[in-house]
């Protein structure tokens, strides 16, 4: 595009997914025209008290929300899809472009949050749409769940190229090979920059074919006579198939329970991405007339979640399952960065109800959906980029991807390692160059709360965690300011105390001090509300080296 403004430039800001393991999120930028790639949470640390998800803020597409013209969804996993429900009522009339399956997965959580004004239209492997300077050419690429696309957009200033989350499996589950010769044309053709996954940067050689899982489980399974239970993500479709399989080659039925699965697998057979014999499958309220030999059951929980199928039957705590001697469970899945304490315990309960449990650090019942070294190189080689940014990773994954970025011929002032809220700017001559950062962070969701709950009140929860709280309630005299009777000292998380305690007695006389000091200005109740908590505070800490929350009530009669 020869007469392009020589000073516009595109503009690509990640919102989210930088940094981190989760909630992906980029914006392409140019003129007036805004398209973004992904909208994803992330589920929170063990520090974030209270917080059910964390999704990226949109400060910036609000301020732009009339240059939003489109939703892409590379595939539908929640670290792609799940702030959707969130960020759509900001963005009325705007349109959701995703694959067949995203959108069946997608529809049903759209119904759930009673969304209507966003429209999901089709956008599969191999379309080419425009959306305003925007040509949108989406192409298949391999990842635990089918239909996985990576994006391809040409701009006026060159062809952009998001790889989503992939690998490069030769012998997929589904039959449906990456398209690798739509990578090698954009090479041939030339592109600008490319966005390429960076979650297992650090780990040399190839990922293994999905299939090989498919071959440890017969392997597992074709000795035994008890139950076999295997847990792996509701949404990896290719993994439920393989279940199937396995269990139909070894004369076994199965049965699908959790919510999530459930809901996934009736979606996936009506679209056509599972295929089995429907007589095989066991409600889940038919388990027990079903023999043990002749029986698997597909659940969700390989993540430990306390909620989830898994953990509940460890704990004897499912409606239909309970574990019992002789019952193997397959965890098909290796535990998310933060996740492995939950994922320990829920096998170690399993363990203890007289499972055996295959996991991930005995045997590989499981492969990753994430290009290892030699994919990420590939992936390279075939585009050519120009310029490169790795996402989809923490630091030291982005950093190490830079490195392999390099090695392949990137010039390495030509590799972004950038943070969420840094854009990059690319321009018509080819240049480029990092911009001023815009608005970006967590926005935390508790329960119905969207936003509610900030980094004060995190800080807030974190300090009752951790030292507990100290209530003082005194009461005073309207007219004369005097103290009646005696403070009332009430603890909750803080060192356990009663009133005859040193401590407690020397807090009631550091509060006396605090109120015979001012003078005449004691009228000013939250002056003495101040004076109180600094004595007390400054004691507590003296006595305990703890910071217990104080909180001094006034009460005037």
């Amino acid at each position: 595009m020869p007469n392009a403004d020589p000073d516009l430039p595109l503009r690509i800001i990640p919102l989210g997914g930088v940094g981190e393991i989760g909630k992906n999120m980029y914006v392409f930028e140019f003129g007036d025209d805004i398209v973004v790639i992904d909208c994803g949470l992330m589920f929170p640390d063990e520090e974030m008290f209270g917080i059910d998800i964390v999704i990226p803020d949109v400060t910036y597409l609000k301020e732009n929300r009339a240059k939003v013209k489109a939703f892409l969804i590379t595939h539908a996993h929640e670290d792609h899809v799940g702030a959707l429900p969130y960020v759509l009522p900001e963005f009325p009339g705007v349109p959701v472009y995703a694959s067949t399956l995203a959108r069946g997965l997608l529809g049903n959580k759209i119904k759930e949050h009673k969304l209507h004004n966003n429209p999901l239209i089709a956008l599969e492997p191999g379309d080419e749409i425009d959306i305003g300077p925007f040509h949108v050419m989406p192409f298949r690429v391999g990842h635990s769940i089918p239909d996985a696309m990576g994006i391809a957009l040409r701009t006026p200033v060159g062809t952009i190229v998001h790889t989503g989350d992939f690998k490069f499996d030769h012998t997929p589950v589904d039959g449906k090979l990456s398209d690798f010769a739509i990578l090698a044309k954009l090479g041939e053709q030339g592109v600008a920059c490319l966005l390429s996954d960076s979650t297992r940067a650090e780990n040399p050689g190839y990922t293994p074919s999905e299939r090989t899982v498919g071959e440890a489980f017969r392997e597992i399974m074709e000795p035994l006579t008890g139950r076999v239970i295997v847990a792996t993500f509701a949404s990896n479709i290719a993994r439920v198939q393989q279940v199937l399989d396995a269990a139909a080659d070894m004369n076994r039925s199965v049965s699908v329970i959790g919510r999530s699965m459930e809901q996934n697998f009736r979606i996936a057979t009506d679209l056509g991405y599972l295929k089995y014999d429907p007589s095989r499958i066991v409600s889940k309220d038919k388990i027990k007339d079903h023999p043990d030999a002749k029986l698997v059951i597909a659940t969700t929980g390989a993540q430990g979640e306390p909620m989830a199928g898994l953990a509940r039957m460890a704990n004897r705590d499912h409606r239909f399952v309970e574990i019992q001697p002789g019952d193997t469970v397959i965890v098909s899945a290796s535990p998310i960065p933060g996740n492995e304490e939950y994922v320990s315990r829920t096998i170690d309960n399993l363990f203890k109800a007289g499972a055996n449990v295959y996991y991930h650090t005995i045997k590989r019942a499981h492969v990753s959906g994430h290009a290892s070294q030699e994919e990420l190189k590939l992936m390279l080689g075939l585009t050519k980029p120009k310029y490169f940014v790795p996402i989809h990773g923490e630091f030291r994954m982005q950093v190490q991807h830079g490195r392999l970025a390099i090695d392949t011929g990137v010039a390495p002032d030509n590799v972004f390692i950038i943070e969420n809220g840094t854009p990059i700017e690319l321009f018509v001559d080819g240049s480029a160059r990092r911009g001023a950062p815009v608005t970006a962070g967590y926005v935390y969701v508790d329960g119905l709360s969207v936003g509610g709950v900030g980094d004060i009140v995190l800080r807030d929860r974190r300090s009752l965690a951790n030292d507990g709280m100290f209530m003082i309630v005194v009461t005073v005299d309207k007219q004369t300011g005097a103290v009646i009777g005696q403070p009332e000292i009430v603890t909750r998380g803080f060192v356990h105390l009663n009133e005859r305690d040193p401590i407690m007695e020397e807090a009631v006389q550091r509060v006396m001090q605090a109120i015979d000091t001012p003078g005449d200005h004691i009228s000013e109740i939250a002056l003495l509300k101040t004076q109180i908590k600094d004595g007390v505070s400054r004691y507590l800490y003296e006595q305990t080296k703890r910071r217990p929350m104080v909180f001094p009530v006034v009460v005037e009669v």
